[in-house]
């Protein structure tokens, strides 16, 4: 049997993704495909780390544009990512994958503060980690937090799982039928192109640790595994 591509990985879902075809909220048959797609790569080995957005319940920077003081309208988004990520340990747990959620905001009834050697310590035992809250800052997106924590705990690559589209596009393709997909970039492109498969802190980030990134579909059952075990679905972007 094949070995995984990947030891140690980080995923970054969007909150949209947990939304499903509804747009907001949790959808519990998206949440039941990813634990099960989570689960596939747990029993090869794999170590993973998650972090999840909160755009499904609450978006900070519409927030501030609707006229909430920006560094409130994130720390809402903040515990946004929270409620994503327990619903996510809930549907892990159900298929018996041991999770542990760590919150960069205290709330120790729920979860457990982030503590980097904790969290190593946990991936070491095969238990999954959901980073929740964010960097615990304001003015940071999830994308920032996926890097951040990927450098933390030297991850191999992050993992980020799309609901609407399948890899980095030139343009929009629901929007434009010319959009052209793209197998490859460096950051450097995804900068200079402004393409917006991550904000300009977290791309930064990734290229300066030398930590590659897949964009993939999640609506496709098995592609995380395909992801981890090396196979070309989606596009990878890399420093170089």
């Amino acid at each position: 049997m094949p070995l995984p591509a990947y030891k140690r990985v980080v995923l970054k879902l969007s909150g949209e993704a947990l939304a499903g075809n509804v747009g907001y909220g949790i959808d519990s048959d998206v949440i039941n495909s990813i634990s099960r797609q989570i689960k596939e790569i747990v029993e090869l080995g794999v170590q993973v780390a998650i972090v999840v957005g909160g755009g499904n319940i609450w978006r900070g920077l519409a927030g501030s544009e609707k006229g909430i003081d920006r560094t409130t309208a994130d720390y809402m988004g903040m515990l946004a990512t929270v409620m994503n990520s327990l619903a996510l340990q809930d549907g892990l747990e159900k298929v018996n994958v041991p999770t542990r959620v760590q919150t960069s905001i205290e709330m120790r009834q729920v979860a457990e503060p982030y503590i980097r050697r904790k969290a190593v310590r946990h991936l070491e035992k095969n238990r999954v980690i959901i980073f929740a809250a964010g960097t615990g800052n304001p003015y940071f997106s999830t994308d920032t937090t996926a890097a951040l924590r990927a450098a933390e705990i030297e991850a191999e690559v992050i993992l980020m799982a799309k609901n609407k589209v399948d890899g980095v596009y030139s343009a929009d393709p629901s929007l434009d039928s010319n959009a052209e997909k793209f197998e490859s970039l460096t950051f450097l492109d995804v900068l200079n192109k402004g393409l917006g498969v991550m904000d300009s802190t977290a791309s930064s980030l990734c290229m300066d640790n030398h930590i590659p990134l897949i964009v993939f579909s999640i609506m496709a059952e098995g592609n995380i595994k395909r992801a981890v075990m090396g196979e070309k679905i989606g596009t990878i972007v890399k420093g170089d």
